[in-house]
């Protein structure tokens, strides 16, 4: 009987700890601040022009006309995969139809946020192929990001916006592709203050190559399927 109410009372903490840790992450994280639309234009590459150039990329074309964005500030990872989804032809509605069967963000927050890893596992519990690229020589993002505009696959960059936007943490989004001819590479963000931007290449790797704390591994690439 005394061993029934020590498992019910760890228990009962338990919950209360989750239920504490979620309404902390849906405070902290729910409402997403608004970017400043002017760091974001000396950061990146918005114009109309280059937008429209990027959008008729052949896999930009698939995506989503209207992107999914992130639902909370930890779902930039899931969020990504919707999108990927989309693109590919087996949609989900949304964050948590990606999500399930992970057995990730079971408070419906991704506390502490997601690794490459944990994204990785994201796509294959949809039934994709998803190689982690990590790593990756400047000459080697390169050749991926020329790949990037195959039909046939599809990919999401783990980046810190620090080198890019001078502030914020890790982030995950799409790549819509690359346009070769001058070095700049179409990031469909998740988030949606943002919006898709695109970025020397030289820079995007300086973002890449940084180490994640939550895995204390470098940044890099998923590659799906």
């Amino acid at each position: 009987m005394k061993r029934a109410l020590r498992i019910a009372a760890v228990a009962v903490v338990l919950l209360v700890v989750l239920f504490v840790a979620r309404v902390y992450y849906s405070i902290r994280f729910g409402r997403q601040p608004t970017v400043d639309p002017a760091l974001v234009a000396r950061s990146v590459h918005q114009e109309p022009a280059l937008l429209a150039e990027a959008k008729a990329l052949p896999v930009a074309r698939t995506f989503p006309q209207s992107l999914h964005f992130q639902q909370n500030g930890t779902f930039c990872g899931p969020a990504s995969f919707v999108n990927v989804l989309a693109s590919m032809g087996s949609p989900v509605a949304d964050e948590s139809a990606a999500l399930e069967g992970t057995g990730l963000c079971l408070t419906g927050i991704c506390i502490g946020g997601l690794t490459l890893d944990d994204v990785a596992q994201v796509g294959r519990a949809r039934g994709r192929t998803v190689t982690v690229l990590r790593d990756l020589t400047p000459e080697q993002l390169q050749e991926h990001l020329r790949r990037s505009n195959d039909p046939a696959r599809r990919y999401i960059v783990n980046f810190t916006r620090q080198p890019i936007f001078s502030l914020g943490g890790g982030h995950h989004s799409p790549i819509g592709g690359y346009l070769e001819d001058k070095d700049l590479v179409y990031v469909l963000d998740v988030y949606e203050s943002f919006q898709p931007w695109l970025v020397e290449r030289e820079k995007l790797f300086a973002a890449i190559d940084t180490v994640d704390s939550s895995s204390g591994k470098k940044r890099g690439l998923l590659l799906i399927e």
